[in-house]
């Protein structure tokens, strides 16, 4: 969560060689890099871009325990999920991956702690009452910290970023649906490195 201010969040349908996204990705200063389990190409993106230099790779949108157990497979060095669940937290704990879960609430929180952890992803952020929200549900929680995902775009990253409870935030925006242009990504994925505290 410290590597870079924004982890970009890789939706990866086969239309962009997923080796040289990471080294573009990578050289713009992102090297946190989220590839959701939404596409069948996935896995194998993780794969090919575990293996590119300065690359920590992690799965998103993981579910379950077997998705857990096929992105480690694949090389990821962490998890994302959308939510909290025993089974899933349990799996991720055993792994010893960086685990990053799913919170919208304060029992969501709660229920982390109880596993000890203290990192966790707010997720919808924008649809889940956006920055007041998040501000209302660290007051309780002074030690967790938050990485926000889910409808944060360039022109609000900045506000995210600066709330002191948000180590880093999840973006779609640096590779949108259909970009083929790495030109284009590395110039989002560059002032997007620049966002740092």
């Amino acid at each position: 969560m410290t590597a870079a201010p924004v982890i970009p969040v890789l939706v990866l349908d086969g239309t962009l060689d997923p080796r040289a996204l990471a080294e573009t990705l990578v050289e713009a200063g992102l090297p946190v890099l989220e590839v959701t389990l939404r596409t069948p190409q996935a896995l194998n993106a993780i794969r090919t871009m575990a293996d590119v230099p300065g690359a920590i790779v992690g799965a998103g949108t993981v579910l379950n325990s077997e998705q857990l157990a096929q992105a480690q497979d694949a090389g990821a060095q962490f998890i994302v999920a959308p939510g909290l669940t025993e089974p899933l937290t349990r799996a991720a704990l055993d792994s010893g991956l960086a685990y990053l879960p799913g919170v919208a609430t304060a029992g969501d929180i709660m229920r982390g702690l109880d596993f000890g952890l203290d990192r966790f992803k707010f997720f919808p952020a924008e649809s889940s009452g956006g920055i007041p929200a998040l501000k209302a549900l660290s007051g309780p929680f002074g030690n967790v910290r938050f990485c926000p995902t889910g409808g944060i775009k360039p022109d609000t990253a900045r506000d995210w970023l600066a709330l002191p409870m948000v180590t880093c935030i999840g973006g779609s925006w640096l590779v949108s649906s259909g970009e083929t242009d790495l030109q284009i990504i590395a110039d989002l994925a560059r002032r997007a490195a620049g966002l740092g505290h």
